[in-house]
């Protein structure tokens, strides 16, 4: 697939957010199947109530259990709900899963995630771009933070 194709896929796949459920309604909903219809449906994300743990446990409890099967993954921004040591430990997920022959397009910020192995990265600014992990913004603006951090924090908080 060349560039052009991928960013006119990327176009295409934008969500109406309004549209898409919030991950506290997904756990609710998970919680009233398991006690009204199926008993044991937590047993499949861990065995617990992802309302009994914290947004970014319950959000790898997901990732644990429930993907696995054959398909294609869209993450948006997971790293908003994983610490870094969380991040590390989805890539060795994410790793299991596509030596599987399983997939993933995942919109993130976290030069952890986007050194995966392989991995096509991609800016988007006026146009979209493909970069190399080194050539990336999220990679040299966080580099150039923890070389340079007390002389970021001090012009930050002038």
């Amino acid at each position: 697939m060349n560039d052009r194709k991928i960013e006119q896929f990327i176009r295409g796949v934008r969500l109406d957010m309004d549209k898409v459920e919030s991950f506290y309604n997904v756990a609710t909903n998970i919680d009233e199947l398991s006690k009204e219809i199926l008993g044991d449906f937590l047993k499949s994300y861990g065995g617990k109530s992802l309302h009994d743990v914290s947004h970014g446990e319950s959000f790898f409890a997901l990732i644990m259990n429930k993907f696995g099967k054959n398909g294609l993954y869209i993450l948006d921004e997971p790293e908003a709900a994983l610490s870094p040591i969380r991040q590390m430990s989805l890539i060795s997920r994410m790793d299991e899963l596509v030596k599987g022959g399983r997939q993933f397009i995942i919109a993130t910020h976290s030069p952890i995630l986007m050194v995966y192995p392989k991995s096509f990265i991609y800016e988007i600014k006026e146009n979209i771009e493909r970069v190399s992990y080194e050539e990336s913004e999220n990679y040299n603006i966080t580099k150039d933070f923890l070389n340079n951090y007390k002389k970021m924090i001090h012009i930050l908080t002038k």
